[in-house]
């Protein structure tokens, strides 16, 4: 009986290394594609430069839902998601700026460019305190406090895609890319509550229309990829004054 209990707790250990693996393995490749978009920058090609940060999203969002579903994300993973993301998100898509566009502005665009990753890190330090902090209420799980990193990177880079679809030259100019990378590096610090679609739920009657929706983006994203990914980075934007008129409606509902 000794005998079968060890074989039996052995390959449970086993079991769980892998459970453990898989979800690491994405995001070890959220990180290869983060920093193999640095090397595409370098070489001016934009379009790859932007799918391999867009890539890396995907990543992050995978990563977390299947750590869930194989039995709980371990504090080592959590750890190195944030590792991660600091670098696919905090320093890939701001290099990206840098050498397209803030480089022409001089020590000034340096300076901006400086900005953009402290801010990203100084928000996945804090989100990383308020998830080992205190317990928070319910509702509140489906918001994050402030723009997430990957969402970030999205904005970050919303000029560089119009631009890899159009060509317009005053998307380039450092006056343009200068402010808006300080808007997105604020955003980010903020205390403004954004939706957490990490933790969206579907209503069983509308799982159909989901989808549908998913195959249609799927469609749109392999016949039109630029536009499709400025879409849905502008309607993350829309979204912003909805979840912070909900998030003060939940919270004078609890009080």
């Amino acid at each position: 009986m000794a005998l079968g209990g060890d074989r039996l707790r052995r390959r449970r250990l086993r079991r769980e290394h892998i459970n453990q693996l898989l979800p690491n393995a994405l995001t070890m490749l959220g990180l290869c594609a983060g920093l193999t978009a640095i090397r595409f920058a370098l070489e001016d090609s934009w379009n790859i430069a932007i799918f391999l940060v867009a890539g890396a999203a995907l990543m992050d969002t995978l990563d977390g839902r299947i750590a869930r579903l194989m039995g709980g994300p371990t504090e080592f993973g959590g750890q190195l998601d944030s590792l991660v993301d600091g670098i696919a998100f905090g320093v890939a898509p701001v290099f990206m700026i840098y050498i397209w566009s803030l480089q022409n502005a001089g020590g000034i665009g340096w300076s901006i460019a400086l900005l953009y990753p402290v801010c990203c890190v100084l928000r996945l330090a804090r989100f990383n305190v308020s998830s080992a902090g205190t317990s928070t209420p319910m509702w509140a799980t489906s918001f994050f406090s402030g723009v997430p990193a990957p969402a970030g990177a999205g904005l970050l880079l919303l000029p560089l895609i119009i631009f890899a679809e159009t060509n317009w030259d005053w998307l380039q100019s450092p006056w343009l890319t200068g402010p808006w990378s300080l808007m997105v590096a604020i955003l980010m610090i903020s205390r403004i509550p954004t939706w957490s679609f990490k933790r969206l739920r579907v209503p069983s009657k509308f799982v159909t229309v989901a989808m549908a929706g998913i195959a249609f983006l799927a469609a749109a994203m392999f016949t039109e990829p630029r536009l499709t990914l400025a879409g849905i980075i502008i309607s993350y934007v829309l979204t912003i004054p909805f979840s912070i008129r909900t998030y003060r409606r939940l919270k004078v509902t609890e009080d």
